[in-house]
């Protein structure tokens, strides 16, 4: 074997000491919160961690939202979560807030927002602007999320093309967590919008497309330490796991865009 080879081999367990070494050999548990865009990228890479460390990821899926199950509201009611990961805006208000540990925050990837239509069913044209405002004005029912691409389209997009007043008539807005995919691929809406890589993952649907590039909101998903934590430290591990260069060719497979540079 060539010297080459023999470095390529030890690769992943040089990965995997340094891990253990940053965060201690002693096993802990971490609360993770996470919403919407990063959940199918964090699913597959907490138990790469976990097995690299030993540490346990105990995952409390929710999204923002506005009820009381809703991320801010269970961190405003003092919940000892060790990572949140959500879209930056909402993160940065999290750390005004003194939900968030200020100074840890990390951008993980980018997100853009797509449509989806149940399976089998006619893919509507939305590669432009006009298409995209046809196609919702045909549109018998429409879902979108409360996270961050349910308010873009609600409060911004909808009003921009000029149609808010007869479209949001007929669209729904998902509380709890409650994915937009499902809504779709249970017949309960014709079209969804949701962040791609949120929509990707569910059974029963097609994925459509993108939004047009000029009417398209792309969002960072980043992390942080949560103020409540108990242990920050091995907490700041996994999201720096995260955000490392063994995680860039997953984020990438569910349809976001890995912001570490590939080297």
């Amino acid at each position: 074997m060539t010297r080459k080879l023999r470095q390529l081999h030890a690769a992943p367990l040089v990965v995997v000491v340094l891990l253990l070494t940053r965060v201690g050999v002693a096993a802990d548990e971490i609360r993770v919160m996470t919403s919407g865009a990063f959940t199918a990228a964090y699913l597959e890479l907490a138990p790469k961690f976990e097995r690299a460390t030993g540490h346990r990821i105990v995952t409390e899926s929710t999204s923002m939202g506005t009820g009381s199950t809703g991320i801010a509201a269970r961190l405003e009611r003092g919940e000892a979560i060790d990572v949140v990961i959500v879209a930056d805006r909402d993160l940065a208000r999290l750390i005004t807030a003194g939900r968030v540990r200020a100074g840890t925050r990390v951008d993980l990837a980018r997100s853009a927002i797509g449509m989806a239509v149940r399976r089998g069913a006619p893919k509507p044209d939305i590669s432009s602007v006009e298409a995209l405002r046809r196609t919702l004005l045909e549109a018998k029912s429409i879902a979108y999320s409360a996270s961050v691409s349910g308010t873009y389209l609600s409060t911004e997009l909808f009003q921009r093309l000029g149609i808010a007043d007869r479209v949001l008539a007929k669209s729904r807005r998902l509380e709890g967590g409650e994915r937009v995919g499902a809504v779709v691929a249970r017949g309960e809406a014709e079209i969804g919008f949701q962040q791609i890589s949120e929509l990707v993952p569910i059974d029963g649907i097609d994925f459509v497309g993108p939004l047009p590039s000029e009417v398209q909101r792309v969002t960072m998903f980043s992390a942080g330490v949560g103020a409540a934590s108990t242990k920050p430290a091995v907490a700041k591990s996994f999201i720096d796991f995260l955000a490392s260069q063994e995680a860039i060719r997953i984020i990438r497979k569910t349809a976001l865009e890995a912001v570490a540079v590939e080297r």
